[in-house]
Formats: structure tokens, C-alpha cells, sequence
């Protein structure tokens, strides 16, 4: 088990890839709560208000158990989504399930299945990390005992049992993030539900905190919601993606189809020869070509009924050796852009 000096305020994923610890004897599983529906949520034209400010706005959609990603820029309605799923508001219009769950009537029986990390601190003046942790366990049901006993294994496995006896007031920004993942984590629950874990943290937090959540986003019969205005954190923890954009619902899909090749676009890449001239030929055969600004390299849109025969056959007649022809693949960074710009 690695560890790193707590006084340095990086998160580290200080399991090694392992899994957390679970819990043995707990409230009733993923499976069981799941025996009437393979939904992880489900909204039914759920809108919500702020006044005149509409957060939301007639959203309906089913997101199956999986590692999701909640995306959406500052102001998108991903806060006020996630206390919708918890429970904590409830919707101006509509309804929401969560694992089957009614989140109006049932929101107290969630409580237990569901663990939460809030972007903002909400620790308690005066206490110390293990004591903010169990104090956690129990809110969530645990008793005493129990809930003790999972705090100390839940930092130990985050790399905290060092500071463990530290009072709040004097950890750093890394490792009150672990910690406030350590509370969302300590009662084993079935759904992690994640709110911008990585905020604040240097790179090398960062890397280390996204490592410990792709273990936890492996786990089978758990399932994992991460929001975030980051669109690479998304890219490597989830393969759902739930995006909104001023409160409306754009896309919701699995990442790789959102992501996924476009046949009719390559990148080139050559070594040697008249370039110019073998670009102007493929313009003149109806393809669009974007050349990289720096590189010996180039975006093709292809037009219909054109093989990758023709490039060769071009690249020959014009003495260009070419070294890369691969499918554009796009990123969630420009398919993000190109939905909200449609």
C-alpha cells in the first residue's frame, strides 16, 4: 500500500488499484433493490424552478447502472439534478426514481444506498478525521460501533490513517478531499454520487484522486455518478454520459457512441513529396482538407463513394509517402461543443 506525506496535500490512491473494503453485513444491496428495475434513474419531465429561474427544464430520460457522467458547464442544473436524486429537493414538475425508488416517498430508505461528496466543504468546526467520518457512517445508519470501525478502514485504504487523528482545520486541500470521499464511501453504499471530486486539486492530486475513482467505478453491483465541467475526467472514469446545457437535456448515452469513429474523415500524415500539390488533388476530387498548422499532417472530410484506395493512388502519383491514415475520432470536448452549438 503506497503512501505519501500527508503534509503535501495530494491525493494518492494509496490501495493500489485495490477495492475498498466492503461492508458484510449492511442494508439491502444493489441487487435486491434493483430486482424491479435496471434503471439506475429514471426522470419523468422533471422541471425545477428557482423563482423565475428555470434550473431544469422538462427532463426525461432512463440511465442505466453504470459509471455515469454528468456534464455540463457552471449553471447547466448538474447540482440541482444530483439533490434531486438524493432526495434533498423536490422536483417543481415531474418525478424521479432512483434504484427503483420513488425519491419523493422513499427518499428517507435511499439514504442508506447512496453515498454523496459535495463540491463545497461541509465539515463540522472541532472535529477530527475519524470522528467526521463515523459521525458519517451513522448518519447513514450504522451503528456505533460499526460506523467506527468502517471509518478507520476507509482512510486506511485512502491513505489518511496518518492524519486520521488530525483535527479538519488542519488538513490540506488534497487530503479534505479524500476525506470528504472517505464520508461519501465509509457505509459501502450502492451508488456514489460524486460532485466535482477533483476541484481544487494540482495535477498530481488530480491523477491520484482519478485513479482511486476508476477502481470504485469497476466495482460490480455499484454504480457511480460523477459531475463534472471537466470533460477528460469524464472521458476516463464513465461509459454513460448524461449532458445538459441551461437545463436541458442534450444527450444521454453510452461514451463510445457519443465518441465514436466518423468513417467519412481521416487524418493524413506524410513524410516526403509535392504535399501542395497532392492536397490540391484531393480537394479537386471533392474531399475537404484541413491542414495542421506545425505538422507534416491533415483533416480529410471525404465525399460519398470514395475508397482509401484514393489516397494512395494520389499520394503515388504526386511521390508522397504517406506514414498515418486512421478514422477522426472525436473527443467529448468537441462533441460536447458541437451539441450545445447545434
Amino acid at each position: 500500500m503506497r503512501r505519501v506525506g500527508d503534509d503535501n496535500g495530494r491525493t494518492t490512491a494509496a490501495s493500489d488499484g485495490r477495492e475498498p473494503p466492503s461492508l458484510s453485513s449492511r442494508a439491502p444491496s444493489l441487487d435486491a433493490a434493483t430486482a424491479s428495475s435496471s434503471w439506475l434513474f429514471e426522470l419523468d419531465r422533471v422541471s425545477h424552478r428557482y423563482g423565475r429561474t428555470a434550473a431544469l427544464s422538462d427532463l426525461t430520460v432512463r440511465v442505466p447502472i453504470d459509471s455515469i457522467g454528468l456534464v455540463g458547464q457552471n449553471g447547466a442544473g448538474k447540482s440541482t439534478l444530483m439533490q434531486i436524486l438524493l432526495g434533498l429537493i423536490r422536483p417543481t414538475e415531474g418525478s424521479a426514481r432512483v434504484l427503483g425508488r420513488d425519491v419523493g416517498s422513499q427518499g428517507v430508505a435511499l439514504r442508506g444506498m447512496i453515498g454523496y461528496m459535495s463540491e463545497r466543504e461541509a465539515f463540522v468546526p472541532g472535529l477530527k478525521g475519524i470522528e467526521y467520518v463515523a459521525l458519517a457512517g451513522q448518519l447513514s445508519g450504522m451503528s456505533h460501533r460499526q460506523a467506527w470501525r468502517r471509518a478507520h478502514e476507509t482512510l486506511s485504504y485512502l491513505g489518511l490513517e496518518e492524519a486520521r487523528y488530525r483535527y479538519l482545520e488542519e488538513y490540506s486541500v488534497g487530503m479534505k478531499q479524500r476525506l470528504k470521499l472517505a464520508a461519501a464511501m465509509v457505509h459501502d453504499p450502492d451508488l456514489l454520487l460524486l460532485d466535482e471530486p477533483t476541484s481544487g486539486l494540482d495535477p498530481e492530486g488530480r491523477n491520484a484522486m482519478l485513479h482511486v475513482l476508476s477502481v470504485l467505478a469497476a466495482r460490480p453491483n455499484k454504480a457511480l455518478i460523477l459531475s463534472s465541467h471537466l470533460l477528460s475526467d469524464v472521458e476516463r472514469i464513465c461509459r454513460w454520459t448524461v449532458i445538459l446545457d441551461q437545463g436541458r437535456l442534450l444527450h444521454s448515452g453510452p461514451l463510445d457512441g457519443l465518441r465514436s469513429s466518423r468513417p467519412s474523415q481521416y487524418l493524413i500524415r506524410w513524410q516526403s513529396g509535392a504535399v501542395d500539390r497532392f492536397l490540391e488533388s484531393l480537394n479537386a476530387r471533392g474531399a475537404q482538407v484541413a491542414r495542421i498548422p506545425g505538422e507534416n499532417a491533415a483533416r480529410v472530410k471525404l465525399p460519398s463513394a470514395w475508397t482509401n484506395q484514393t489516397f494512395f493512388r494520389e499520394a503515388r502519383n504526386h511521390n508522397v509517402v504517406l506514414t498515418g491514415l486512421i478514422a477522426d475520432e472525436d473527443d467529448l470536448q468537441s462533441v460536447y461543443q458541437r451539441l450545445v452549438l447545434k
